[in-house]
């Protein structure tokens, strides 16, 4: 897992000790980081006076002074981060924005799509719009893995895999595969299967078991019932009891407006805090 380049997005309140040790653990490994830093542009206070179109607009005075206010705290993070990542002496760069919400997952994907993973630092779910855009830029934008909870710097000496018979899973476990291969060991968990030819097959998670067993990869299949309980917390409470230090599994398998509508197994898995995790669409 040497020469990778990672995706870290941050923002302005992410703290200098996880940037820090995201750099440490860069310098590390001989990763390169490739720091996008995000800020919220200042929206624009336009007050409407009259009726159009025979009214006018008015924009404050100060205007001007806030946008500049706004781009010299923005420039002066970004030299705080280049100090950090100079201090660890780790190859890296840093990228920054100021956007809007909706504007969030372009600017992610574009870095994404020329990264070899992603990691989002944990302060960001304190905006959930701004996270949710930022998984989006990652997941349906990019062809890389996401990683949430946990560390830049993950070992995962034991891997959960959340398998089921779709492009998500098999996305998932491809973009996991430095992980996977580097594991002492692999649990290939298959969830109410459905063992029809049409769906998960006769012996659901053997075909992924075996090709990673060509990887070098130690692996067993189990297969767990859901006992009533919705799949997400499921698989949250079989990863607990195997040890897992990282949760692999496909990103909205299903319909994603199904999932944002009525919740689902992603949204369910990307909400917790407590499994470090690898998602992919």
């Amino acid at each position: 897992m040497h020469y990778r380049s990672i995706l870290f997005v941050l923002n302005t309140k992410t703290p200098d000790a996880q940037i820090a040790q995201a750099a440490e653990a860069a310098a590390l490994d001989d990763t390169h980081l490739v720091c996008l830093l995000l800020g919220q542009a200042p929206a624009l206070p336009i007050y409407a006076y009259g009726v159009p179109p025979y009214g006018g607009m008015n924009i404050p005075d100060n205007w001007g002074e806030k946008v500049e206010e706004a781009q010299q705290a923005r420039k002066d993070r970004v030299d705080a981060v280049e100090a950090i990542l100079a201090k660890s002496n780790a190859s890296g760069d840093v990228h920054s924005v100021l956007c809007a919400t909706l504007d969030v997952k372009h600017h992610v994907s574009r870095l994404a799509r020329v990264s070899d993973e992603a990691f989002l630092a944990a302060n960001l779910r304190d905006d959930p719009d701004v996270m949710r855009e930022a998984v989006a830029g990652v997941l349906f934008h990019s062809p890389i893995g996401l990683r949430l909870n946990g560390t830049v710097a993950q070992k995962a000496d034991r891997v959960f895999v959340a398998w089921t018979s779709n492009e998500a899973a098999s996305a998932a476990v491809h973009a996991a595969l430095p992980y996977l291969k580097e594991a002492s060991e692999v649990v290939i968990a298959c969830f109410d299967p459905v063992m029809t030819a049409a769906a998960d097959g006769q012996d659901p998670g053997v075909d992924v078991a075996e090709w990673l067993s060509h990887h070098g990869c130690t692996v067993t299949v189990s297969q767990f019932p859901s006992g009533g309980l919705e799949i997400g917390r499921a698989i949250q409470d079989r990863a607990t009891e195997f040890g897992a230090d990282l949760v692999v599994m496909g990103a909205y398998g299903h319909a994603r407006i199904i999932q944002t509508v009525l919740g689902g197994t992603t949204r369910t898995m990307i909400e917790q805090t407590d499994l470090p995790l690898l998602l992919a669409h």
